[in-house]
């Protein structure tokens, strides 16, 4: 008896499972977070604290992976803790840079008194503002924008830092590196030359009354604790850290970094955070205009330096790596020579394949070659 049978190709593997129960997990989780982190909110405080803010930062990734094993979510503590721990020494490190000397202060009112003064009845921003906009007996609605665009300061450049975490570690590692050399150009710059913000100069009457107002605008709504992890970090920090204004620097340095990543007609808008962190911070007598213009040029400096540093660091590597032969280009070598130098066979002299059996070699296989063959058996009884 025969018996045709047809060789089909095996089905192909089944495709990944919809990801509807991956999305209903990572919405749960995420909610989770949100209501936990309001919470903690409203009773504690902002996560203003380095150590702090990168718990809240390490929860949130965990809820946006929750489909992921452990040994993913332990990787984001082992590359971030070295950052937390310098960060946290950062902060300490700056309570001590006005070394007991007098501040700078006079040289910063006369240098915002020369910009603007002809058209601020000459006075220095500060005073001018809050001379206009500013009431002790009531909270409106820029004073609550104010408190706002203030604490993005603690939030936003580690929250795009552990974005590209999650999705490129290369950009993360090069943001990080210019993150780091911008706050240890504005620590150094703190030791060397200690300067006092408006509120302070106003104290020892360098300028009329200013009021420290920038966590102020929380009280409308009611959250009195909102900010105050946010007051005792005011009243821990140095207050002689004002030149440069690293609150406007990580603003722009932000905006900068994806500025290339982002189309020019977004361009604006995103500029405008910067800008809003300038108007909080001179506002609210947290920093002279000055104070912002040279933060602003350590931006400028930091992508210039980090970036020259690293192209320099990738050539040296590229000297350095040794050539590998050609693998292509030696056995051409070695195909074209026979031994003792002499001209190997030439190619052309081989014999050709028949008219016949160069069209048998090519319908024998191939995804569009036809139907599948058929093979006859013979089943015996």
């Amino acid at each position: 008896m025969l018996v045709t049978v047809t060789d089909t190709p095996p089905a192909p593997p089944p495709g990944p499972a919809a990801p509807d129960g991956r999305r209903r997990r990572r919405f749960v989780a995420m909610s989770i977070w949100a209501v936990a982190f309001v919470a903690a909110w409203l009773l504690i405080g902002l996560p203003t604290d380095p150590l702090y803010a990168f718990a809240w930062l390490w929860a949130a990734t965990i809820a946006w992976r929750s489909d992921r094993p452990w040994r993913t979510h332990l990787g984001f503590a082992r590359d971030w803790l070295p950052v937390v721990v310098l960060l946290a020494l950062y902060n300490l490190s700056r309570g001590f840079a006005d070394n007991g000397a007098t501040p700078h202060a006079y040289e910063l009112i006369v240098t915002d008194r020369w910009m603007f003064g002809w058209a601020m009845d000459g006075q220095v921003p500060t005073v001018w503002l809050q001379q206009h906009l500013y009431d002790p007996d009531g909270i409106h609605w820029w004073d609550v924008g104010v408190s706002w665009v203030y604490f993005s300061h603690f939030v936003v450049t580690l929250a795009a830092a552990v974005v590209l975490w999650l999705r490129s570690r290369p950009r993360w590692a090069a943001f990080m590196r210019r993150w780091g050399f911008l706050c240890a150009s504005g620590l150094v710059t703190y030791f060397l030359y200690p300067a006092a913000p408006p509120w302070w100069a106003a104290q020892y009457g360098m300028l009329e009354e200013v009021a420290r107002i920038s966590t102020r605008g929380w009280r409308e709504f009611g959250m009195h604790g909102a900010g105050n992890l946010l007051n005792a970090g005011q009243i821990a920090s140095n207050p002689v850290a004002a030149m440069p204004s690293l609150h406007t620097a990580w603003a722009l340095f932000v905006v900068v970094f994806f500025l290339g990543a982002t189309r020019r007609r977004w361009w604006p808008l995103l500029l405008c955070y910067p800008l809003a962190m300038t108007f909080t911070l001179v506002y609210a007598g947290e920093h002279y205009v000055i104070d912002v213009l040279v933060g602003w040029a350590y931006v400028g400096v930091t992508f210039l330096v980090v970036g020259l540093a690293e192209r320099w660091w990738a050539a040296r590597r590229a000297r350095r790596r040794p050539v590998e032969p050609d693998p292509a280009g030696a056995a051409t070598s070695q195909a074209g020579t026979g031994p003792a130098g002499e001209p190997g066979p030439d190619v052309d002299s081989a014999p050709k394949a028949s008219t016949g059996a160069r069209a048998g070699a090519g319908t024998d296989s191939g995804p569009e070659s036809g139907p599948a063959p058929e093979r006859t058996v013979s089943a015996g009884r």
